[in-house]
């Protein structure tokens, strides 16, 4: 058989696809994994998951929302051990590798973990937290918790939440209460049908003054008979484009009443009498915004990993076409140049995120340390301050911009399937789905943003008086040169080159914004004002800077890998350019505009990023298997490590839609079918059939008899005239 189509013959494809691999396939999954230790453990964790009859997979596509909220909650108790015995650290690698297979259950765990949790962690004095610890929060025994933040009428200017906690002076308690309607809580998952607990997000007013957002744990249901408590109103908010496990609702709170000691009061704390002592510097605070933003990078690399191999392990095995009529065999739809135009920049992308999500965390562990470590008038203050903000501005720009680029990589990969990819067995619809998500929580990604093209402009005018910047904004730290730097051919072929055309196209989008920003603020707008003004300037910055941020990531974890002869540097460092030049091509207008590129080097890029993709193409299957993601974990029938691509989506179907079940709506089949009608009619006579087929063939008969007399005529003519011409 020869249309690739059976078992034998896509699993031979993909085996000689893995022939004489180009590096060492290993090497590389370490240098991706950042070391051997986290790919063992992230191994060790997929073997785990795939022996727990709790991860059980095959039907997770045709449950309804009640089954999969139930066995979303059912994992919960399989991971108590894991959580209450293993490091912080450990548990989050973790629960990396279970968002990857169960995206709905690490939201709906993390919800609990990462931010309910989290914020009594980052928010809690010790003796606050230590007394959570004794009520069961890590262990989940007796309470588990949701994280009360979002109002149906706020979401991204939490500053502007309009649920108040005022405090009773007489009684040393606040009450919690929502005004109106605006200020019910709404999307807050695990409030329909699990939490015990809220982290409530409130305005605190003590003697009538507003002092801002605090967070408050409010208890929600009786943890014995999971009653709702008295003044506490909660909803389900219902069905949602993805992550049905979550248990999403809404709260309202009637002159709820908590012990005043339910602040938390790390930050901001009140004593008996009323009185406030908040922070010495607002920005502290930041810390706990930073935890969630970097796990959505991550998150985002991984997502676009898996995504990237079910899209190139089938792109390997489908056959589509021959390539010429006496070819053997119909062509691999990874040989064809548009197809490895779709796939292989995506795939380079993929790598370029996995690479900056190492680093993010690093840098986010690296701030945490130093946040925790801080002490009343300790000297490291203002150094702490600056990272603090690098790495708030970093993170905004880049979960805003890695979960864009992801969901736009996961629909383009699920239409480079062709017809199959709308299928919810082959993952990417539901991926799809359930990734969307990302794009709008732990803020919305247009304010994010905005958000970092605020602190680049405020960055550019220290840089202009002096100031060193950091690492992520070092181009800034010779602007005279980073701005008249012009690109030579030679320059599209390094990795310096590269990085030298970032720092010119970014260093020159900053300046157009802050010269924006400024004219405006001379124009007598306010600060306020004139930032919002600018603000398609500050989103351009934002973007072209975090794609270079991406970039010189990408290059560092390059050059810190050591030369040897396994082929891993030679191949991250084509990958590297590959990225740098594709997202030049992408964003050609600023490049030009900056004046890096010139119109005839814009063509070389071009050219480049065409021979990149073949190139590629070459060790698209090693590079995916060096992802190191289990069949199991991935869950789709065409990304089998083997290629039995067809063999398993038949499978997969019939298993879940067995032949001769009984029928879900028959009578309303046979009510549609087999309806009596008022009066039968005849059929032919009422159309009239039969001497409408009598009418065409008399038509079609004279047709030709006048076609075969035209015909004789012709003849005749040409006998007479045997030469075919006309004498003279």
């Amino acid at each position: 058989m020869t249309s690739g189509w059976n078992n034998t013959e896509t699993m031979a494809t993909m085996a000689k696809e893995r022939e004489n691999p180009p590096f060492d396939i290993r090497a590389m999954a370490i240098a991706h994994h950042g070391s051997k230790r986290d790919l063992e453990l992230k191994e060790k964790f997929m073997l785990e998951i795939s022996r727990d009859p709790a991860y059980y997979a095959v039907d997770i596509h045709d449950l309804t929302k009640d089954q999969t909220r139930q066995r979303t909650m059912a994992k919960i108790g399989s991971l108590v051990h894991c959580v209450t015995n293993e490091s912080i650290e450990i548990f989050q690698k973790r629960m990396e590798v279970i968002g990857l297979f169960d995206p709905g259950f690490w939201t709906r765990f993390g919800v609990h973990y990462g931010l309910f949790v989290g914020a009594i962690r980052s928010a809690a004095t010790p003796n606050q937290f230590s007394y959570w610890l004794e009520k069961g929060v890590i262990g989940c025994k007796g309470m588990f918790g949701c994280f009360c933040m979002t109002e149906l009428g706020h979401g991204s200017n939490v500053a502007g939440l309009l649920t108040t906690a005022t405090l009773d002076l007489n009684t040393d308690e606040w009450i919690i209460h929502t005004p109106d309607l605006l200020a019910t809580k709404w999307w807050i998952g695990g409030a329909a049908e699990s939490a015990t607990h809220g982290a409530v997000f409130a305005q605190m007013i003590i003697k009538g003054k507003r002092h801002g957002v605090k967070t408050f744990i409010v208890p929600l249901r009786d943890p014995k008979t999971f009653q709702l408590l008295p003044g506490i109103n909660i909803g389900d908010i219902g069905m949602k484009m993805g992550r049905n496990g979550i248990d999403n609702g809404y709260v309202q709170f009637t002159n709820v009443r908590v012990p005043r000691a339910y602040m938390l009061m790390k930050h901001t704390q009140v004593t008996r009498d009323g009185e406030v002592f908040e922070p010495p510097l607002a920005q502290l605070t930041y810390g706990a915004l930073l935890q969630g933003r970097t796990a959505m990078v991550a998150d985002a690399a991984n997502s676009a990993k898996k995504a990237l191999t079910i899209g190139v392990r089938y792109a390997a095995v489908r056959r589509q076409f021959k390539s010429s009529p006496d070819a053997e065999r119909e062509t691999q739809l990874l040989d064809y140049p548009i197809h490895q135009r779709r796939l292989m920049p995506l795939l380079c992308q993929s790598v370029a995120f996995g690479f900056t999500a190492l680093q993010m965390t690093n840098l986010f562990e690296e701030t945490s340390r130093a946040l925790e470590s801080l002490e009343p008038g300790d000297p490291n203050l203002q150094a702490t301050i600056e990272l603090l903000k690098e790495t708030h501005s970093t993170s905004a720009g880049l979960k805003a911009f890695c979960t864009w680029a992801t969901l736009e990589a996961i629909e383009k990969t699920r239409q480079a399937c062709g017809g199959h990819g709308y299928s919810s067995y082959v993952g990417l619809a539901p991926m799809g789905q359930d990734f969307a998500v990302h794009c709008t929580w732990e803020g919305d990604n247009t304010i994010l943003a905005l958000q970092s093209g605020r602190a680049l402009v405020q960055a550019y005018q220290e840089a202009r008086k002096g100031k060193e910047m950091g690492a992520g904004m070092a181009y800034m730290n010779n602007l005279d040169k980073s701005l008249k730097a012009k690109a030579s051919e030679q320059d599209l072929d390094s990795l310096e080159g590269i990085d030298q055309g970032w720092a010119c196209v970014a260093a020159h989008a900053v300046k157009k914004a802050t010269e924006d920003y400024e004219g405006l603020l001379k124009s007598g707008k306010s600060r306020d004002q004139a930032f919002e003004a600018c603000s398609q300037s500050r989103f351009v910055a934002a973007s072209v800077h975090t794609s270079g941020y991406i970039y010189r990531q990408f290059r560092a974890a390059v050059e810190r890998v050591e030369k040897s002869d396994d082929g891993v540097r030679e191949h991250l460092e084509l990958l590297a350019k590959f990225y740098g030049l594709w997202q030049m091509e992408e964003k050609a207008a600023f490049f030009l505009r900056s004046g890096w590129l010139s119109t005839d080097l814009l063509d070389k890029v071009q050219e480049r990023v065409t021979d990149y993709c073949a190139e590629t193409r070459k060790f698209a299957i090693p590079l995916v298997d060096s992802f190191v993601l289990h069949d199991h974990t991935i869950n789709s029938p065409f990304a089998k490590y083997d290629g039995s691509v067809y063999t398993s989506l038949f499978r997969a179907v019939k298993r879940n839609n067995p032949q001769g079940g009984p029928h879900k709506y028959l009578d309303t089949v046979k009510g549609l079918l087999f309806r009596e009608d008022a009066e039968l009619e005849d059929v032919d006579e009422a159309i009239g059939i039969d001497d409408e087929i009598q009418e065409i063939q008399e038509e079609r008969a004279e047709a030709e008899k006048e076609q075969n007399e035209q015909k004789e005529a012709g003849v005749t003519k040409e006998a007479a005239e045997p030469d075919g011409k006309n004498k003279e």
